[in-house]
């Protein structure tokens, strides 16, 4: 068969979110251009690939087939990129980083700093995601490891605890809770609140929580980030839910209280995610040892 890397890309971003159209957005091609590859990928294997129809994409038996060894083959060749710049002298090169935004406010500056001290010759290419993105990136092969937090779906990946991420609950400096130490989610369910967008995994999260006990929450408004929320919180609107590490980041710009979450749910862990270790190249074991140490975590190979 003919194709080469980018058509696997292609092929991936098209079956993930089941649209040529938006797998074409994904990989930076023109729909049509995107269209003929997929195409040709089809004629040389002679098999049919995928089942167009109205509402998009579905993959047939042996498209299923077809990306999973893609999967294989862009790991393999971003473990061979790896390999080889650790022939560099000293190591030199870029190791690439996903991570939630809780990892990103509250935990990683301070993990990071003196690994990179440690390595001078070595940067990263630390990138911001929602945990659910970064499942299906390491899963897809197209990452080596995240920081994610433990509450999304991240079947068949292994996952090691490096601190604690409790949500908490924001409020007004004035609000009615504003003595209490904790609260119940039961006992806020009347509340208004600020949420995150739907595609939020840490949205549909609180808000499946909600729906447990037979309530919906009453949304006024959804933003894109927890400086949104906190925006709105400081000035009366509501109130949101967020990480406690964002919260107490984010204290330093907005006026609001925080306020204990009591449920078991609300108390989360922040976790490294990667698929196999052996399969890691040497300079993320390096890097992802190091973030497990300060916990007392052991990555096992």
């Amino acid at each position: 068969m003919r194709f080469d890397l980018s058509d696997l890309h292609l092929f991936l971003h098209v079956i993930e979110t089941g649209s040529i159209t938006a797998g074409a957005r994904r990989a930076n091609l023109a729909l049509a251009s995107a269209s003929e590859r997929i195409r040709n990928i089809e004629a040389d294997a002679g098999v049919i690939l995928l089942e167009r129809g109205h509402r998009g994409v579905t993959s047939t038996e042996a498209g299923v087939a077809f990306a999973h060894h893609a999967r294989l083959i862009l790991r393999q060749h971003n473990q061979l990129q790896m390999e080889l710049r650790d022939f560099g002298a000293a190591a030199l090169g870029t190791v690439l980083l996903y991570a939630n935004t809780a990892a990103l406010t509250g935990l990683l500056p301070q993990r990071l700093a003196p690994w990179m001290a440690q390595h001078p010759r070595l940067n990263i290419d630390l990138r911001e995601r929602t945990s659910a993105e970064i499942v299906k990136l390491i899963d897809a092969g197209l990452a080596e490891a995240g920081v994610i937090s433990d509450a999304a779906n991240h079947e068949g990946l292994t996952l090691r605890a490096i601190a604690s991420d409790p949500l908490t609950l924001i409020i007004p400096e004035g609000h009615r809770l504003v003595a209490s130490k904790q609260v119940f989610f039961a006992d806020i369910m009347h509340e208004q609140f600020i949420g995150l967008e739907t595609a939020s995994a840490l949205q549909s999260h609180i808000e499946g929580h909600a729906t447990d006990l037979g309530e919906r929450l009453a949304i006024r408004i959804r933003l894109k980030n927890f400086e949104g929320l906190c925006e709105m919180v400081s000035q009366g609107v509501g109130v949101a839910i967020i990480p406690l590490k964002a919260a107490n980041h984010l204290r330093r710009r907005f006026h609001f209280k925080s306020v204990r979450i009591a449920d078991d749910w609300a108390q989360r862990d922040l976790c490294l995610c990667f698929q196999q270790w052996h399969a890691l190249s040497k300079p993320m074991q390096n890097l992802l040892t190091h973030l497990a140490a300060a916990s007392g975590t052991t990555l096992h190979a």
